[in-house]
């Protein structure tokens, strides 16, 4: 090859590297591989911000897991944490025969779906018209306004809600004054689930815009202009550019949503509960705190509660499934 080039005259050029970039080079010696201790060794100073976090989920969140064991033991005040003899299923036997607790439970179900079905899709409507404001001091002002009740006290907004709803309270007023009677709406259990889910609505929906008017943010708003060349009107614009782009986060916060289905607002439901409205509003949670802690039934309350988790755990993990197939976006 090279005499037939030196035969043509031929002249074999060898390319030079441009300036200032060194001819590229694979490095022979083999990449140290990366360990969970090289990385802490590394950098040990961000992970030193870890320890008061994980401390805090283990001293709160799984040591505290150890006690559902007297769930399957007979605990005695007095005795041992964890049960002084072996029960098995007992303690979910008896409150699988119980009437009274499938009533709450149905309670539980009905007040859970009803909050999960009013309150999930109005941060989204309130999003989606917060974003189409043009007067940013008007959209300051709304915002505000609707995030106030998130930073009240439950204690304060159950107060709020019995003084509005007395006999002589302020809705009270408003009927008498369109000529009909007084109503007495905490007394009542076909108003409990209302009342509830309105004040539901009132304290939390201003701030769940929040993480949608962030997602809100990150769309392109060149896919906006290249749908108003192609005609699309704000109602299209909203249907097909908006809601896709903010649907990640809209199906995250379902699954969380769903996860925490049966565990109702316990501190809300019992300042706003009675006994004239047991019937409606008793939930697993103020049935737990009544039979668990005031009657001192510690293991038959474990067991209910630890029922109550694993519902919950299942539908994690069904609505993560079904999102995963269905949308493509799961937590895990």
């Amino acid at each position: 090859m090279t005499h037939s080039l030196e035969a043509r005259g031929s002249e074999v050029r060898v390319p030079t590297p441009r300036a200032g970039r060194p001819p590229s080079r694979r490095d022979p010696r083999p990449r140290a591989k990366q360990t969970w201790r090289r990385a802490i060794a590394r950098d040990w100073r961000l992970y030193t911000f870890l320890i008061v976090p994980l401390v805090f989920l283990l001293v709160f969140k799984y040591i505290p897991m150890l006690g559902n064991i007297i769930a399957f033991r007979r605990f005695r005040p007095g005795g041992s944490i964890f049960g002084d003899e072996w029960v098995g299923l007992y303690y979910f036997q008896a409150f699988a025969t119980n009437q009274q607790f499938w009533k709450v439970f149905g309670n539980t179900v009905v007040l859970g779906g009803l909050t999960l079905l009013v309150t999930f899709p109005l941060p989204i409507v309130l999003a989606l018209m917060l974003n189409e404001l043009r007067s940013r001091r008007f959209k300051r002002i709304v915002q505000t306004i609707s995030y106030l009740p998130h930073f009240m006290s439950i204690v304060i907004v159950a107060g709020l809600v019995l003084q509005l709803t007395a006999l002589n309270g302020t809705v009270n007023q408003v009927v008498e004054a369109m000529g009909a009677d007084p109503v007495p709406f905490m007394q009542r259990p076909e108003w409990f689930r209302t009342i509830y889910v309105s004040s539901e609505v009132w304290q939390t929906v201003g701030w769940g815009t929040i993480l949608y008017l962030a997602a809100l943010t990150t769309i392109d708003d060149q896919l906006y202009e290249a749908a108003r060349v192609d005609g699309a009107n704000r109602w299209k614009q909203t249907w097909h550019i908006t809601l896709p782009g903010i649907r990640p986060t809209m199906m995250v916060l379902l699954i969380l949503n769903i996860g925490s289905f049966m565990a109702v607002g316990f501190e809300k439901v019992l300042l706003l509960q009675n006994p004239l409205v047991y019937s409606t509003g008793d939930v697993i949670a103020t049935y737990l705190y009544r039979v668990g802690i005031q009657s001192a039934q510690f293991s038959y309350g474990t067991a209910i509660g630890l029922f109550e988790a694993a519902i919950g755990l299942v539908l994690v993990l069904l609505a993560n499934g079904l999102s995963r197939r269905m949308v493509g976006t799961s937590l895990w």
